[in-house]
């Protein structure tokens, strides 16, 4: 297997993730990501996460507000540079957050690095949007 292969197939354990978390189900996130205090996320719900408390935080924070949906990666385009790798694409969403049912497409980044001989999610950045924040505002999350 490539390096490349190796992280298109992190990059499919992350969005089979994130899909069981729009199912209200954060529990396989932990999982991929690497567990540091260095690791960010920037995703559609806002903000910045630092460390990984505060990333998982905000994964738990989408699950409990969420009832299902779809997310997958289009256009993917991966680069590595030794034990680093990232991966840029438009993530394709619709789901239900806070009973509101919304449809996001995001252009994404996707950081992974090399811990332990596994690639780990480092960094997870997508355009913010309006109608998850607003969604989770109204539901007081």
């Amino acid at each position: 297997m490539t390096t490349e292969d190796e992280i298109r197939a992190a990059s499919k354990a992350f969005y089979a993730a994130m899909n069981q978390m729009l199912g209200g189900d954060a529990s396989a996130l932990p999982d991929i990501w690497s567990h540091s205090d260095t690791v960010t996320t920037m995703h559609p719900i806002g903000g910045r996460q630092v460390g990984w408390d505060a990333v998982d935080k905000s994964f738990e924070q989408v699950a409990r507000s969420s009832a299902g949906g779809h997310v997958e990666l289009a256009d993917q385009l991966i680069r590595v540079h030794g034990d680093t790798a990232y991966e840029v694409g438009v993530e394709h969403a619709q789901f239900t957050v806070a009973g509101e049912p919304l449809t996001v497409n995001s252009r994404v980044t996707n950081i992974y690095y090399r811990e332990d001989g596994a690639w780990k999610v480092v960094h997870h950045h997508g355009d913010k949007s309006a109608g998850i924040a607003e969604a989770l505002e109204r539901a007081g999350k």
